[in-house]
């Protein structure tokens, strides 16, 4: 236990967000519940009243993470979106695993990431790196400070190669799963990441919306915003402990739809949910990032009321 302690320091020491895992597994041990099975009853969602998975749970807190780890000998994950890493996995096969059709029937992750690299004419550069439990390797880059945010891929670079970034953690060195070690390979500070490799593993950018514009009248036009207005506020207030962030961030979006439209304003939304979310029990920080998350998506597809 003294060991994953020194290891989860020094992993947040870097600035490397650390949540515990189940010990000797891979698994979180925290929350033991899915989003849409969240009740409110788990102390730290009850506190934030949403629901708080690993990637919100995770952090650089010395204090926290002794609390956690003198208690338990968890395993080390590293949330990787709040660390700013991108992590590439290069696995080796299961025993009986095969390439799927078409594929390089490549020996192991690594050798396929190395065939890679010599096709598109780039070196691999030193980073960090882990090599994990099964005989695998992590490779560990800086995001981008710019740019897209980068998610998780699996299969996008080639067979037994993964990603890991925004959404996604992996096992730290310190931990062990099933028995085998995860041990650090080299320890030198994550360079950067490539700029060919963040290319091929950036979403592809979201299509094109087009406003949708409802005709009306000037007066049916007022009715109709006051209606929309009245059902999004209805449907905060009614919403059940565990949902209730939820239930703001869809009123956010859907009212976020008619302010692009020019039907309401930003501030115009802001006033008439934060009343309702404040009194069903949600606090004030939380609702104006909710509020302001909610706005951004509903930007995205504007909802025109034309008179």
């Amino acid at each position: 236990m003294t060991n994953l302690l020194a290891a989860a320091l020094a992993h947040a020491a870097r600035g490397w967000h650390v949540f515990p895992l189940r010990p000797d597994d891979k698994r979180p041990a925290f929350p033991d519940h899915a989003a849409d099975r969240c009740a409110g009853l788990d102390p730290r969602c009850h506190a934030a009243g949403r629901h708080l998975g690993w990637e919100d749970r995770a952090t650089t807190d010395p204090n926290r993470i002794r609390r956690a780890w003198t208690a338990r000998p968890y395993g080390i994950g590293i949330a990787c979106g709040p660390s700013a890493l991108v992590v590439v996995d290069l696995d080796v096969p299961k025993p009986g695993q095969n390439p799927p059709a078409g594929r390089d029937r490549s020996v192991s992750g690594v050798d396929a990431f190395a065939a890679l690299c010599h096709r598109l004419g780039h070196p691999i550069e030193p980073t960090y790196t882990v090599t994990t439990g099964r005989g695998g390797t992590h490779l560990y880059y800086r995001h981008p400070a710019t740019g897209p945010t980068l998610r998780n891929t699996a299969g996008a670079l080639g067979w037994l190669i993964d990603t890991r970034a925004h959404g996604g953690y992996i096992v730290a060195a310190g931990s062990t799963a099933h028995g085998r070690p995860y041990s650090v390979a080299l320890d030198v500070d994550p360079t950067p990441l490539p700029d060919w490799l963040g290319r091929l593993i950036a979403p592809a950018p979201p299509p094109t919306r087009q406003a949708v514009t409802v005709a009306l009248d000037v007066d049916r036009r007022g009715r109709y915003v006051a209606a929309a207005i009245h059902r999004q506020v209805a449907h905060l207030t009614a919403a059940p402990e565990g949902r209730r962030n939820h239930a703001l961030f869809a009123s956010a979006v859907a009212l976020g739809q008619l302010a692009a439209g020019g039907a309401l304003t930003d501030a115009d939304v802001t006033a008439v949910l934060e009343p309702a979310a404040l009194s069903i029990g949600l606090r004030p920080g939380e609702i104006a990032r909710t509020i302001a998350s909610g706005l951004r998506v509903g930007a995205r597809q504007p909802r025109v009321v034309a008179a």
